[in-house]
C-alpha cells in the first residue's frame, strides 16, 4: 500500500505503509517542509505498517527538529502498531495535538 499525506487543518495525517522507499519519500518531502515551518505535526493514527528503516526516518526527523529549535509532534500513542514499533523510544509519539 502507498503512504498517503493529506495535510488537515495543519496536521499531517500519514495513511498507509511507512517503509522502504516510502519512508525514504517521507524523509524528503518533511526535510523540505521543515526549512520553511516552524511546527509540524505527524498523524501516525492510520499507519498499516512501518519498518525499521521509517522508524528511523521518523526519529530522524524528530531529532532534527530539536536540534533545529523547530515544534515537531508525532501523534498515534494509540496505534497498536505504532506503540509496539517505536518501544522503547515511545516517549516520541504523543497521544494528541492538544
Amino acid at each position: 500500500m502507498a503512504l498517503k499525506i493529506t495535510n488537515k487543518y495543519g496536521i499531517f495525517e500519514l495513511e498507509g505503509n511507512v517503509v522502504g522507499k516510502n519512508a525514504l519519500s517521507l524523509k524528503h518531502h518533511f526535510e523540505q517542509l521543515m526549512v520553511s515551518s516552524e511546527q509540524i505535526v505527524l498523524s501516525l493514527d492510520k499507519v498499516k505498517r512501518i519498518d525499521p528503516q521509517g522508524i528511523q526516518v521518523l526519529s530522524n526527523l524528530y531529532r532534527r527538529a530539536i536540534k533545529n529549535n523547530k515544534i515537531f509532534y508525532l501523534i498515534g500513542s494509540e496505534n497498536d502498531i505504532i506503540k509496539k514499533a517505536f518501544g522503547k523510544v515511545n516517549y516520541m509519539i504523543r497521544k494528541d495535538f492538544l
